[in-house]
């Protein structure tokens, strides 16, 4: 049990008191800023430092009292001083990862990742979404490791934690390697940046949208609303296609197979006419080739430009259903058939 003489009681009671009226005052203040949209901090940015802060001035007073040297016995001291001094380097923790999110939300909110030419947004939201992780995985290691030192029996193992905060102290061992290659990988992504969020990419013959990029895993969504949970390295190792590396907008082919009679001046001014009635063209690529020639068909290559690729998938589907409609209602004998050559016998046995 803790005895503590009257001045000790006295100050316990005073210091509930000024925690009380200190928190309230910085809570109220907190909330006040967040309400003026001018300010950095968000509307709910008090409700989520409520907890941190009460923690943090609740080990201020505590660390207080032990330099005024208000406890008696000598455990009192080391349990106050340690919990004190744990939950001082917590609570400035939490509140370092709170106002790194802040600042992150309140940047990206200069970029507009639905705009059409969305390739800078995509390059600074990448970003700052992996730089959030290795902020979070430093600040974590360090707090661990500084809380750690401030236990004598356990300081060895507050040290070591923070060595191996370090590259040369984290790849030490051939089991940890893989996981340290996966590591380093994703913070090679996020300067290099062979992927960023919202590309569109072709990953195990899977055609899909980058959706998430983590320091250890890349999530791609597939356009059948599927994911694929890929290591990040596998992007920095493997061959893949990143169909937006440059640009948002995209090319587009749609293949027609026809008859040797077709005639293709008229379907060029059909596939005009369509094109320049549909708000899917960006107005950029119009061109109708014959790519290739069987002994039965011709390949008609179709290529037009779309300013991202889920609106060049809808104008490829689009210009396909239309243009077979027209083949069928004016050229329907130029439709795909097969010849037949029969020969009638001269002579009758």
């Amino acid at each position: 049990m803790l005895e503590l003489e009257k001045s000790g009681l006295l100050y316990l009671v005073s210091a509930l008191v000024i925690l009380v009226v200190s928190f309230g005052l910085a809570f109220y203040i907190i909330r006040k800023l967040g309400k003026n949209p001018t300010n950095i901090l968000p509307v709910n940015f008090a409700n989520k430092i409520r907890l941190p802060l009460l923690i943090f001035l609740a080990s201020i007073i505590a660390r207080i009292a032990i330099i005024s040297k208000i406890f008696r016995f000598e455990a009192t001291y080391e349990i106050v001083s340690h919990l004190s001094t744990v939950g001082i380097i917590l609570s400035v923790a939490w509140f370092l990862i709170l106002l790194f999110r802040v600042v992150k939300k309140r940047m990206l909110k200069m970029y507009d990742m639905a705009s059409d030419d969305n390739l800078k947004a995509r390059k600074v939201y990448t970003q700052y979404m992996i730089l959030e992780n290795i902020v979070i995985f430093i600040i974590v290691i360090l707090a661990v490791g500084i809380a750690l030192l401030s236990f004598e029996s356990i300081r060895s193992v507050g040290i070591s934690v923070l060595t191996s905060a370090g590259i040369a102290g984290i790849i030490i061992g051939l089991a940890a390697q893989k996981a340290i290659a996966t590591l380093l990988a994703g913070i090679q992504i996020a300067i290099t940046q062979p992927i960023r969020l919202d590309d569109v990419v072709i990953v195990e013959g899977e055609w899909g949208w980058i959706e998430e990029i983590n320091l250890t895993y890349v999530v791609v969504r597939v356009w059948d609303k599927r994911r694929l949970v890929v290591p990040t390295t596998y992007f920095i190792e493997k061959t893949f296609q990143n169909w937006t590396r440059s640009s948002a907008d995209i090319l587009g082919t749609v293949f027609i197979y026809a008859d040797y009679g077709l005639p293709l001046e008229p379907l060029r001014e059909e596939l005009t006419r369509l094109l320049n009635n549909t708000s899917l063209w960006d107005g950029n690529v119009n061109v109708l080739q014959v790519t290739n020639a069987s002994e039965k068909t011709v390949e008609l290559r179709i290529l037009v430009s779309a300013r991202n690729s889920p609106t060049a998938w809808d104008l490829r589907v689009h210009l396909r259903e239309k243009l077979l409609d027209f083949i069928q209602k004016n050229y329907p004998g130029h439709l795909p058939k097969a010849r037949v050559s029969i020969e009638k016998d001269q002579e009758l046995n």
